[in-house]
């Protein structure tokens, strides 16, 4: 870990007012995994986002937008945010959504495949796009017109909007948790 965990003791003012607006968020969305140390310091990304408090408002501001304002199916959400957590090696979003996958009954051959960089064979149709548009864009290069019009017809334009956002900022993500080399935390 390149960056101190900051206790909430440590905080600046303005760390202060983006703590407490990250610990309000992670409880209504993101509590199904590890996200806090005994003494209440952040970890994840939202340690990274805390150091640079007006970058990391940002960010966090997104994230609470696209987490709002969702409108595809949670599983089809899941396997992009893997897809990209995959793709991009970033342990502790493996970690995270890993965890999320499985209390909303992913079954581990899936998972297993998944974060392998693999397309399982057991996906549904929307799944089965949402992982090849994930991994498509997570390569590098424009999205393919096919793809992109299959989107289009199957999601809707709001729903693939949605979904290239999605990949986009999990891909932000990711590159925050490798950039700062975030472990991840012992499974309970």
């Amino acid at each position: 870990m390149r960056l101190p965990l900051i206790a909430p003791a440590d905080l600046t003012p303005e760390q202060s007012i983006l703590y407490q607006d990250m610990r309000k968020g992670i409880a209504g969305n993101f509590n199904t995994f590890k996200v806090e140390r005994e003494d209440g310091a952040l970890m994840g990304p939202w340690n990274p986002w805390l150091h640079e408090p007006a970058i990391g408002k940002a960010i966090w501001d997104l994230t609470l937008a696209m987490t709002a304002n969702a409108s595809l199916p949670d599983n089809v959400r899941q396997i992009a945010i893997l897809v990209v957590g995959a793709r991009y090696d970033a342990a502790y979003e493996i970690y995270a959504h890993i965890a999320v996958a499985e209390h909303e009954g992913m079954s581990e051959q899936r998972l297993a495949t998944l974060v392998a960089d693999l397309k399982p064979a057991d996906l549904t149709t929307q799944e089965s796009l949402a992982y090849d548009l994930s991994y498509a864009l997570s390569r590098g290069g424009v999205l393919p017109e096919p793809l992109y019009r299959l989107a289009v017809s199957t999601f809707g334009q709001h729903g693939t909007n949605e979904l290239i956002y999605l990949v986009g900022l999990y891909a932000m993500v990711s590159t925050t948790l490798n950039g700062f080399n975030v472990p991840v935390p012992e499974r309970e």
